[in-house]
């Protein structure tokens, strides 16, 4: 009897989580020693099946739940389409999801690239494979997606940025503005490591895909996207870059990141 409770409870467990669409969880940080508030949106789980799973990283001063109802409000439905698990972290506001040499409470470069995956993987029916692992964001969460993902480029295979932030050196007011100076301090002392430029060399041997699109509007963002694609090209690594109509607002990228989730289940096949 006691056996065939046991079986039925586990039954029972796997039905409600196997029926949950939107999961709402705190994720502790040993690092950072707090929890940051994450959304994975799984589809509906099959036994004995793992999925692929996408980190996706939202822009300055956005958060998880704007990210369901303004920026991909698709995802709920690509999630099942793609039979993808997606995986919404927090990125604090105003992070730059890096590793702060300033402030202790700010080291989301290695919250995302390894806790929250080991917490994923640990709990999670995902298949743990850089093959099967992709992270995108898109203008603060461009360029820490492109920082992270290259960083562990032993942990992701395919790596996205949309309207990315990816040159500090040509933001101009926007570097304080923005508040780029809170977590890495001034410009003028920044340690290069930061710079999307210095990870070229790492991106010629990293074995990943690379995506990278920007809106022809995008007066702040336009220039940089198109310098990184040049650099790239002229190291003979290989990429997609996409140049659409459309400027830094959430019509934009909204269409963009559906279109870059659809190129990331491609990869993922």
């Amino acid at each position: 009897m006691k056996k065939l409770l046991n079986i039925v409870i586990v039954l029972t467990a796997f039905a409600q989580f196997s029926a949950q669409k939107i999961i709402h969880q705190e994720i502790f940080s040993p690092k950072m020693n707090k929890k940051i508030k994450t959304i994975i949106i799984i589809p509906n789980l099959q036994p004995n099946t793992k999925y692929p799973s996408v980190y996706i990283l939202h822009g300055f001063s956005g958060n998880p739940d704007r990210i369901l109802k303004q920026d991909i409000p698709d995802l709920v439905k690509k999630a099942q389409e793609y039979k993808t698990i997606y995986v919404l972290p927090d990125g604090n506001y105003s992070s730059w999801y890096v590793d702060s040499p300033i402030l202790k409470d700010s080291q989301y470069q290695t919250f995302i690239g390894k806790e929250l995956v080991e917490f994923i993987d640990k709990n999670y029916p995902v298949k743990a494979d850089k093959k099967f692992r992709g992270i995108l964001g898109w203008s603060m969460g461009g360029y820490g997606a492109t920082n992270i993902g290259v960083t562990y480029n032993k942990t992701f295979g395919i790596v996205g940025s949309s309207c990315g932030a990816l040159d500090f050196n040509e933001f101009g007011q926007g570097y304080t503005k923005y508040m780029v100076d809170k977590v890495l301090g001034p410009l003028s002392s920044i340690n290069p490591g930061f710079l999307t430029d210095s990870k070229i060399k790492l991106m010629a041997e990293a074995g990943q895909r690379y995506i990278f699109d920007c809106g022809t509007e995008d007066v702040q963002m336009i220039g940089m996207n198109r310098n990184f694609h040049k650099k790239l090209t002229e190291a003979k690594i290989q990429h997609l870059y996409i140049e659409s109509l459309g400027a830094h607002d959430d019509q934009y990228w909204s269409r963009s990141l559906s279109e870059q989730l659809t190129l990331f289940n491609q990869f993922f096949k």
